[in-house]
């Protein structure tokens, strides 16, 4: 498990969150806002375009991205999968969302055209795609053809 570099959504600084603390729930070192970057106890990373390449660049593990929007019946349905799926892959792949509402520069690069979608990452690379509400089974086998 490598450092991670992630940027405070609220006050832009950047905080490193050490291999050996990423279990933790880690705070902003300049304004103590939490970083919500604690996937490796199990939470799902909130990805905006400021943080996206600096989220994939830091870590070797596979990386999952479900871009959503929050007025989506299917994402919203998808949701507590993702959540779940944070808590049972933690410390073993990152599992992030993105709200496209909010954010339309990194969702354009890949060419999201419909929600949810979601895109698996290896090594920075996109390795695989799935588009639509679709099981969790179908997730974990993707997931784990990258570990």
């Amino acid at each position: 498990m490598s450092d991670l570099i992630i940027r405070c959504p609220s006050c832009g600084a950047k905080n490193r969150i050490p291999a050996d603390k990423q279990h933790l729930t880690p705070k902003c070192g300049r304004c103590g806002a939490p970083l919500g970057s604690g996937a490796q106890g199990g939470d799902v990373i909130e990805l905006g375009d400021h943080n996206f390449q600096q989220v994939l660049g830091s870590t070797t593990m596979p990386v999952l991205v479900d871009f959503y929007s929050p007025t989506c019946g299917p994402c919203k349905m998808l949701a507590p999968v993702i959540s779940a799926l944070a808590r049972q892959y933690a410390g073993r792949a990152l599992i992030c969302k993105m709200d496209t509402s909010r954010h339309q520069m990194t969702p354009a690069q890949f060419q999201i055209r419909g929600v949810p979608t979601l895109i698996f990452f290896k090594n920075g690379q996109v390795m695989d795609q799935v588009v639509g509400a679709v099981p969790a089974s179908e997730l974990e086998m993707r997931l784990n053809n990258l570990l």
